[in-house]
């Protein structure tokens, strides 16, 4: 099987979610949740053949893979040299079923004939325990049953499971059902069942997208982003993930490899903000509830990160039977993350909080008592915002008084002074625009270098980070400030690499960065727009489009050089920057159609 690298699509339901690659080989699937033990782990399982499932098609010479419009469901087309097809389809069930949304820790794949006479052979070979390949099965009716000590997988199939087991080849004459998931007997008819999940998710996702508001320019880049933001949703209980995978390593042989199947609280602010903007007010308002709950107990100290269920412990260890992406770990399970101070999450909630109080669509505005728990925040961001933390870029080794920490503190102080003002509430107003003040006058004062003519990662250094973009959409300093487009100038000279941006470019635990983070581009792209340098914003805005795979995803981090995608995946913060930033440069709806 070829090396695709990160050119997977990502199929889900609010509950589970899964990788296909454009041969139709399914390389990761945690169940029963995003976090959960990966059923199928080839991704990461280097070179040894185990923890996936696929269609061998015997002389395939193409393939085509895509996903229907408008949906999370993927259509691949594999065609043998004789000129005989196959498709097959993916997804995981996801519709209104008994007045509640059906979404089981399910996978399904209907594979069909299209011409001539294709000889497939089906491959089921599971996995458990990070990287333990499952030895026993039982075979029964119409299902094969894989259990080992801590998980049990069935395979419900109409295809011949004598030729599953033996992964013995066959002609394909007829279309064949499989549905992978708990060890439940399957109701039903499995043919009809699988037509009628396979229709019914397939009209949910085209019926959630026509309720999305969305601008005239790239509307199916946006879409795509849109429904990946959903399918990173764990809906029970409302958190959304970083991305799905762990451990795909930022650039190669460099040690940084990291679990992001899990919720960042800092993530809150741009993704309720994406979120917003496509009229997406369901996802976020659960999200918000999500992170509110977290922050109900005012006596706990919040982490940066938690579980998709916050009470789940994210201690982080290896898992010593998978070798990694491409053979290159460690993989890690849990993250080390959740015990460090990172002060801007604060501030994160407060601001994610916001459309609570202002968006006149949701059922549920904000009122007094949900202020006074945001207060609680405010007060910890107040006391916190000048002292050392470890930084929104997670630095293991090193506590510094970081800039963007500290205005993400100051923006929290600053919105419950308006949102105080909003509800009436004078001297609460006066009190938190008396708190955030002394802050905002600290951070520009101090994170200057004068030397430098920019902006600074931390007080007292001379060192760039591309989190500073974000001071103007903050509300800290305007984007007509000098000082702001001398920074964006010194970001230019010393972090773009081949139109991308790098974080930072300063050496830190682990050495000089290599890779550039996506997210910085749509940071650095919305910094052009509001310097009034639009075309610059546009043509990079399209030149990023195009580092998407070719089903329109993209990961945490991108090679300068070779254009290839690093980091895990997909990547709920990169596709929250391209909404946003397509929503910020796209040409109205007005000029462009009602115009005409």
């Amino acid at each position: 099987m070829r090396d695709y690298g990160l050119d997977l699509a990502v199929i889900g339901n609010g509950r589970t979610a899964a990788l296909v690659d454009p041969d139709a080989r399914i390389v990761w699937w945690c169940f029963p949740r995003f976090d959960g033990d990966p059923i199928f782990c080839r991704l990461l399982s280097g070179d040894e053949e185990k923890g996936f499932s696929d269609v061998v098609l015997d002389q395939m010479v193409d393939q085509q893979s895509e996903y229907l419009r408008n949906t999370a469901v993927v259509s691949t087309v594999l065609t043998d040299a004789r000129g005989g097809a196959v498709r097959i389809t993916d997804f995981a069930p996801r519709f209104p079923r008994f007045g509640r949304m059906f979404r089981p820790p399910q996978l399904m794949r209907i594979i069909e004939p299209l011409s001539g006479l294709p000889r497939i052979t089906i491959r089921f070979r599971p996995a458990c325990n990070y990287g333990e390949p499952i030895q026993h099965h039982s075979i029964g009716s119409n299902h094969i049953r894989y259990s080992a000590e801590n998980n049990v997988i069935r395979l419900t199939t109409d295809a011949p499971l004598s030729y599953i087991e033996r992964e013995s080849p066959f002609v394909l004459t007829r279309p064949v059902h499989l549905a992978f998931g708990a060890d439940e007997p399957f109701q039903g008819d499995l043919l009809a069942t699988c037509r009628e999940f396979c229709d019914r998710t397939r009209d949910y996702w085209v019926d959630w997208v026509r309720g999305l508001s969305i601008s005239y320019d790239w509307q199916d880049a946006i879409i795509r982003a849109a429904i990946t933001l959903k399918l990173s949703n764990f809906e029970e209980t409302g958190g959304i993930v970083a991305a799905h995978t762990t451990s795909i390593p930022e650039a190669p042989g460099s040690n940084r490899t990291w679990d992001y199947r899990y919720c960042w609280l800092r993530d809150a602010y741009f993704v309720v903000k994406a979120l917003n903007r496509i009229g997406a007010t369901e996802t976020m308002e659960e999200f918000i509830s999500f992170t509110l709950g977290i922050a109900a107990n005012p006596d706990e100290v919040l982490q940066p990160v938690y579980s998709v269920v916050p009470t789940d412990p994210l201690e982080e260890r290896i898992a010593p039977k998978l070798q990694g992406y491409r053979g290159d770990g460690p993989v890690r399970i849990g993250n080390a993350a959740a015990g460090q101070p990172q002060h801007d999450v604060y501030g994160s909630l407060i601001l994610a909080a916001m459309p609570m109080f202002y968006d006149r669509r949701l059922p549920r505005p904000g009122d007094e008592s949900l202020f006074r728990l945001l207060e609680t925040l405010g007060t910890k961001a107040a006391q916190l915002a000048l002292e050392p933390d470890a930084g929104i870029w997670e630095y293991r080794g090193r506590r510094r008084i970081h800039t963007h920490s500290a205005a993400m503190c100051w923006a929290g102080c600053h919105r419950l002074a308006a949102i105080a003002a909003r509800l009436g509430l004078d001297d609460r107003a006066a009190y938190w625009t008396a708190a955030a003040d002394p802050i905002g006058e600290a951070v520009v004062e101090r994170a200057w270098n004068e030397e430098r003519k920019a902006f600074t990662a931390a007080f007292g250094t001379d060192e760039l980070d591309a989190s500073l973009l974000l001071l103007p959409d903050l509300g800290l300093i305007d984007a007509e400030d000098t000082r702001f487009a001398s920074t964006v100038a010194a970001m230019e000279r010393e972090l773009v690499r081949e139109k991308h941006v790098m974080r930072y470019a300063s050496a830190d635990d682990f050495g000089l960065p290599v890779t550039a983070f996506l997210i910085c581009r749509f940071w650095l792209i919305d910094a052009f727009w509001l310097l009034g340098r639009r075309q610059e914003a546009r043509d990079l805005f399209v030149d990023a489009l195009n580092h998407r795979n070719r089903y329109g995803l993209l990961s945490e981090d991108v090679d300068p050089q070779s254009g290839a995608l690093w980091g895990n995946f997909p990547q709920t913060y990169s596709m929250a920057g391209l909404i946003l930033t397509a929503m910020r440069l796209s040409r109205s709806w007005e000029d462009r159609y009602w115009r005409g």
